[in-house]
């Protein structure tokens, strides 16, 4: 549904057309990732679509004008290109890697609402971090429950119960660390070990990911 030129696959199509010869193609796009989830699902679909019409390009751009393009795709678009740990600056496009290595198991559980992304950010006042983000790798994961904030909880949380009820269920649940994705409203648990779905996340979008 909707306007197909807003598609990030179709808008990556068309810059990459307007810099280079392309052939006609036919995309099939298999979506799992939920709309609105804050997984970055859209971004990291127009990204790697960005980077499989530059392989069928006559004159494939470099590296530096694909990330290019990807900024007017959109902020995080940039970061699924490289698709590795990174801490990011200004609009999402400066990114410098970071030694990240997660072990265990990853929950993660959608609550099937929508958190509108002007709507978030609008009512959401960042904090500057008690510390250098960058060095989260030098931390134990049980104590980034007072490190690694993220300030959207404090506005979405009070509109959106349900996702802080989720998140608190991820922590009843033996979560060593969880956290809403993005601006909402998806949120996740990071596990030492497997743990069991409960009947509450089957109603949801519920995916849990050895690490």
């Amino acid at each position: 549904d909707g306007d197909i030129n807003q598609n990030l696959c179709v808008k990556a199509y068309s810059l990459l057309a307007s810099r280079t010869s392309l052939p006609n193609v036919t995309v099939h796009l298999h979506k799992q990732i939920p709309m609105g989830a804050g997984l970055g699902g859209g971004s990291a679909d127009g990204a790697f679509a960005l980077k499989m019409f530059n392989h069928l390009a006559e004159q494939p751009l470099l590296d530096i004008e694909i990330r290019e393009l990807a900024l007017e795709l959109g902020s995080d678009c940039p970061f699924f290109l490289e698709n590795t740990p990174s801490f990011a600056k200004g609009r999402g496009e400066l990114l410098e890697p970071i030694d990240l290595t997660l072990n265990g198991y990853l929950l993660i559980v959608n609550p099937g609402v929508h958190v509108g992304t002007r709507e978030a950010y609008s009512s959401c006042k960042p904090k500057p971090p008690k510390f250098n983000l960058k060095d989260i790798s030098n931390y134990p994961l049980i104590e980034w429950n007072n490190l690694v904030i993220n300030d959207f909880e404090q506005c979405v949380f009070p509109i959106y119960p349900v996702i802080e009820s989720l998140k608190n269920k991820l922590y009843e649940l033996g979560a060593v660390y969880a956290s809403m994705s993005g601006s909402g409203a998806t949120v996740f648990g990071i596990f030492d070990f497997k743990p069991e779905i409960p009947a509450i996340f089957k109603d949801h979008f519920c995916v849990l990911y050895k690490l």
